[in-house]
Parts: structure tokens; C-alpha cells; sequence
């Protein structure tokens, strides 16, 4: 068995498989550390006696046999040693990750994985909170991986992943199955969460490879799960239409040797047409409902770059979202994208300008995009030394091959202008 099965088979089952143990045990690090060594246990074995016929079910299996025998050599209480008796009765016959016990909530929520979106929302834990440890247990993604999302250091994020758990323990707030009226009230951040896991996606934090196709096409998956689940909630509907707009550029987003392209130079008939239409129906669905929110008008705005040419971009209309955006959610994020559209319709130094007035650089400063888009925005304004120490500063913070090498050669191509 190769590594990359390995890997796929984490991918696809380790949310799965850590929210059983979640659910049976109520300890969340217990569940993640059994679920870990199954994972490096078949790392040894499968390359030897090959993929079982259902991996998922193994590695359950397995991760439940590991938990049981942590939980009795480090029992020093009865409690625990009922945790494992438990453990051990609950799974001596076959299950299905997420369906043990769990049928009324397979009614509300058919989907195992967004079952587990849902599961971590818990209103005992503050938002970011909540998204954190969902990327964390429903995709496995790193630390490292989270805190760029957040625009925190890995060592902060580590810090509230960990609190968290915590809180989760010493509360007993285990994931309590919530009700269908409870649904809506935790939909915000499962949306955020699953935004969040195709960002990852669409651009990875590091590795040889621009994007993560497994993680954008299973945000778009559950993304489309959640929209047929809650029909009457426009920002579901936004959200798929946004992500389906998005994926649709994703065939011209590299050349024939791997290399970026920028979204302006770009070969638009490379684009996915069906899911281009497919998105521009959604957000015209979503025009129709008149309940504007953020996700609905990050649709809008992608909608209107997916003009026939780049020229013919409606920056006016981009501008005007991005205020109606940073009303909602004014953050550093959205100021930056908002910046980005004022250069393309007023000029690069008009850009600049509105970076610098609504960025705080400070807040931003491990943030890679911001220095890259402070390099672009500097070098077309002619500020060529400044443009080569911001391209360093973005250079410095990227993990991604192919994202350093396309900064790399942008900076070649800044120090070649010389100083304006």
C-alpha cells in the first residue's frame, strides 16, 4: 500500500472515526490519541497484509481497542473503569461510525461528516472555538493549518484548540445531540467551518501542490448536503453557490508546468462553465429571498468576476459589495480583498492607500496574503525597494511550493523594473 492511500483513507475516514470515540467516551483527547495510533498502526501493517475491506471500520476498531487499554492502565477511580467497561460493551458488535445510538439525529442530520460539523458547534465553547476544533477533528487539519485561517501564531492556536477541549471536560458538556429548532442556531459556524475547509483546499497551506482537491470537493459536498438539509436558509444557499464559483476556476488556476496564474491572466473558457452556471443560479435564488448576509454576498462578488474577459470585470460593483461586506464582518481579511478591488478600479496607489487606512499591519503581520498583496500593489505603483522587502516578507511566510515560486518570480520581475 502506497502512502498516498494511507493518506486518503485519513482523510476520508479520521472525522468519522474520532466522533465515535467522542460520542461513546466523552473525551476528546482520549479519542483523537486512540484514533492517531490505529492510523500509525496500519502506517506498519497495511503495507504488509493490505488495505482491510473496510478501513474505516478497522481503524475504529482498532483506536477502540487502544482507548480501552489506556483507559484501564491509567484507571485509578471506578469512573473509569465503568468508561471502559462501557466502551467495551457499546462496541463488541459492528458499527457504523456515527449511527450507534445516534438515530434520531441520522433523521435530522443523514450526513455522518456534517452530523460531526454539528456535534462540535457546542454552545458551551465560543465561536472561533467551535470552528477551530471542527477543522481540527472533521478534516485532521494541523495546527499550523487552523491558525492561518484565523490569523493567530500556531502557538496561540494550539493554545485555544487545547482550552477548549478543556472547557468541553470540565463542563461534562459532551456533544449532546442537538434537536432540529437547535440546528439553525449552530449554522453560522458549521458554515464558517466548512468555508473554511475549502480554503485550505483551494489553497494549501504548504506541500508541492497549489490546492488540496480532497478537501475543496468535501467542502462543496457537504456544503451542498447542508443546502438540500436546510432549504429555507439563504446563507446555505450562499455558501454552496460561492464555493461552486469558485471551484470553477480551479483548471486555469495553474498552466501546463504547474505554475500559478493570477485570476487576470487567467484562460476563462478553462473554467468550469456548468459550475459557473450552477452558481449564478444560486445567487439569483438568493437575490430573490432579499436576506442578504456574508456568504450570500462573497457569492455575489465571485459571480461578478466571471466575466467573459478580465477587462470586462465590474470592479464598481465588486467595490460596492466589498463595503456592504466589511458592514457585516469588518476584519482584516475583507479590507484586504476590499483593497485589492479599489486598486483594479482606481489604480494601484489608490489601492495602497485604502490597504494601508483600513489594514492593520500589525494584526496581520504572519499573514502571507497581506504582504503578497502589499508587494503587487507597491511594485505597480513604482515603489520597487519597498515591493522587493514586502515580496521577501510573503516569500518568508509561504509553505506552499508552488504559491513561493510564483512570489519568487514576481519579485524577479519587480527588481528587473528597477526603482521608480
Amino acid at each position: 500500500m502506497s502512502e498516498v492511500d494511507l493518506s486518503e483513507v485519513y482523510r476520508r475516514e479520521v472525522g468519522r472515526c474520532t466522533a465515535t470515540l467522542i460520542r461513546v467516551l466523552g473525551d476528546i483527547d482520549i479519542a483523537e490519541d486512540a484514533v492517531a495510533e490505529a492510523f500509525a498502526i496500519a502506517a506498519e501493517r497495511w503495507p504488509e497484509t493490505g488495505v482491510p475491506p473496510n478501513p474505516g471500520g478497522w481503524i475504529t476498531t482498532t483506536a477502540r481497542n487502544r482507548a480501552i487499554d489506556r483507559i484501564r492502565r491509567e484507571s485509578t477511580r471506578t469512573d473509569r473503569y465503568l468508561a471502559a467497561h462501557r466502551l467495551d460493551a457499546d462496541m463488541d458488535e459492528p458499527i457504523d461510525p456515527l449511527e450507534h445510538d445516534l438515530d434520531a439525529f441520522v433523521d435530522v442530520v443523514p450526513d455522518d461528516q456534517l452530523r460531526l460539523i454539528f456535534l462540535c458547534c457546542h454552545p458551551a465553547l465560543s465561536p472561533d472555538a467551535q470552528v477551530a476544533l471542527t477543522l481540527r477533528l472533521l478534516g485532521g487539519l494541523e495546527t499550523t493549518e487552523i491558525a492561518r485561517s484565523f490569523l493567530v501564531p500556531e502557538a496561540t492556536m494550539a493554545k485555544r484548540i487545547v482550552r477548549a477541549k478543556r472547557k468541553l471536560r470540565h463542563n461534562h458538556a459532551s456533544y449532546r445531540i442537538p434537536s432540529a429548532a437547535e440546528l439553525p442556531d449552530r449554522l453560522h459556524t458549521a458554515l464558517t467551518a466548512i468555508s473554511l475547509v475549502f480554503t485550505e483546499g483551494h489553497t494549501a497551506t504548504s506541500g508541492a501542490d497549489l490546492t488540496r482537491a480532497d478537501l475543496s470537493n468535501e467542502a462543496i459536498r457537504l456544503a451542498r448536503t447542508l443546502a438540500e438539509l436546510m432549504p429555507d436558509e439563504p446563507e446555505a444557499i450562499g455558501l454552496l453557490a460561492l464555493l461552486l464559483l469558485t471551484e470553477a476556476r480551479r483548471p486555469a488556476r495553474t498552466d501546463e508546468h504547474g505554475a500559478m496564474v493570477r485570476l487576470g491572466d487567467q484562460d476563462r473558457p478553462r473554467w468550469d462553465r456548468s459550475l459557473i452556471e450552477e452558481g449564478h443560479q444560486l445567487v439569483r435564488a438568493c437575490l430573490r429571498r432579499n436576506q442578504p448576509g456574508p456568504f450570500q454576498i462573497q457569492a455575489a462578488i465571485a459571480a461578478v468576476h466571471d466575466a467573459v474577459t478580465a477587462d470586462a470585470t465590474g470592479w464598481d460593483q465588486i467595490v460596492a459589495l466589498y463595503d456592504q461586506l466589511l458592514a457585516m464582518r469588518p476584519n482584516a481579511v475583507v479590507a484586504l480583498n476590499r483593497a485589492v478591488a479599489v486598486a483594479e478600479l482606481d489604480g494601484p496607489a489608490r489601492g495602497l492607500a485604502e490597504l494601508d487606512r483600513t489594514v492593520d499591519a500589525a494584526t496581520v503581520s504572519d499573514y502571507q496574503p497581506f504582504h503578497a498583496t502589499r508587494a503587487d500593489l507597491l511594485a505597480r505603483s513604482g515603489r520597487t525597494t519597498e515591493a522587493i522587502a514586502a515580496y521577501d516578507a510573503a516569500i518568508e511566510r509561504t509553505g506552499n511550493a508552488v504559491e513561493r515560486d510564483f512570489l519568487i518570480g514576481r519579485r524577479a520581475e519587480a527588481m528587473a523594473g528597477g526603482d521608480g
